[in-house]
């Protein structure tokens, strides 16, 4: 089965700083992949260059069949990716539904098709009663589902979720994992980046590891959990050591 996404020796240089070294990871059509890390793994870096926020300065980007290294990000949501961001970027004093509305305007010619796009997100996002509040008025993890409602819109091939789960409480958290599998269920391909094992290792079908802008290890998250290096990589070699 050919790869929905693939980065083949990905490099990132920030002036003298490597974020991303010769990255090569793919993403079969239908997984949810949990890429992980600790804080500076490259991550967030990552993330940007498959949305197309910058090149890379080494490698190339494929998605669906199609090297898209040097299109821009506009180019790539078109063609099928979508995005949250760490960072909620909702637009503050529009609408729950507005906000949506500008995502399914990446595909929609008219108005209206926007708008029954929205509604349709909105409620299988569960924010269906808040749509004609302003986004100012909701919850954070109300706002977490608003930026996966504003991608979804966009219709995606694969959806990049940036901890869309990180910091909510454990029911909340319950709620974002079943959104996330019924995501799936519908035929959008996920690739996520969280922090919390605990959250993430249960939902995934495979996990990537990046420590100091490397792949570390990938694989089933059973094994990855079990992995002394990523051991080592969160805790420290003294735990690694008894592991």
């Amino acid at each position: 089965m050919t790869a929905l996404l693939e980065t083949r020796s990905v490099t990132q240089r920030f002036a003298g700083l490597v974020a991303n070294g010769d990255v090569s990871i793919s993403v079969d059509r239908g997984e949810i992949v949990g890429l992980i890390g600790p804080n500076g793994a490259g991550k967030s870096t990552l993330f940007n260059l498959i949305a197309g926020v910058f090149p890379p300065s080494e490698g190339a980007i494929w998605f669906d069949g199609a090297d898209v290294t040097r299109l821009p990000a506009a180019e790539r949501c078109r063609r099928g990716i979508g995005r949250t961001f760490q960072v909620v970027k909702s637009f503050e004093t529009m609408t729950v539904v507005d906000n949506v509305i500008v995502g399914a305007l990446v595909r929609a010619t008219h108005m209206r098709d926007a708008r029954r796009k929205a509604h349709e997100v909105l409620e299988f996002t569960g924010l269906a009663a808040r749509a004609g509040v302003p986004a100012s008025d909701l919850v954070p993890a109300e706002k977490r589902r608003l930026e996966v409602a504003r991608a979804l819109a966009t219709s995606p091939k694969l959806l990049l979720l940036d901890e869309v789960l990180t910091g909510l409480t454990p029911a909340e958290a319950r709620t974002g994992v079943e959104l996330v599998r019924r995501v799936r269920d519908t035929g959008v391909t996920v690739l996520m980046v969280e922090h919390v094992m605990e959250i993430v290792m249960p939902l995934v079908d495979r996990a990537i590891v990046l420590d100091l802008g490397k792949v570390l290890v990938e694989g089933k998250p059973s094994d990855v959990v079990r992995n002394p290096k990523v051991i080592t990589a969160y805790l420290g070699d003294r735990h690694a050591v008894g592991a």
